[in-house]
């Protein structure tokens, strides 16, 4: 699959993605965010189509990283219903009704493990390393 330059390269992913959430990966690869994992939800009964999740190395990268999702999702007018954890930064979450992105420091990411507790989603993954 070809990619433009600086653009994430979106590995297994088997369906089309909204290009919201296209935008918020986009937006986590501008600002350097690291493991970007999506899961997706859509045929089953969770709450929300997709959870987008990346991590930042530390509180300031982590609100870098949500301002940069914020900025990219204004500009097609769309904004969170929804913010939590932007002021101590070790896992904002921001929801945008189909989608929820998940911003944590690698430490909060490992202890809550929302990967494994949402198993039930599809994992998709996007390589960075293979942008461009």
């Amino acid at each position: 699959m070809p990619t433009k330059q600086n653009e994430p390269f979106i590995t297994n992913a088997t369906t089309h993605l909204p290009e919201s959430v296209r935008r918020a990966v986009k937006a986590m690869h501008d600002k350097k965010g690291t493991d970007v994992v999506i899961l997706d939800f859509r045929g089953t009964e969770v709450f929300t189509d997709f959870f987008v999740m990346c991590s930042g190395q530390h509180v300031r990268q982590v609100k870098a990283i949500a301002d940069s999702v914020a900025t990219h999702m204004r500009t097609q007018a769309i904004k969170p219903t929804h913010v939590e954890g932007y002021n101590r930064a070790d896992w904002v979450l921001m929801d945008f009704f189909d989608f929820v992105v998940h911003i944590f420091t690698p430490e909060t990411r490992s202890f809550y493990s929302l990967e494994r507790l949402w198993a039930s989603g599809k994992r998709l993954c996007v390589d960075n390393d293979k942008a461009g």
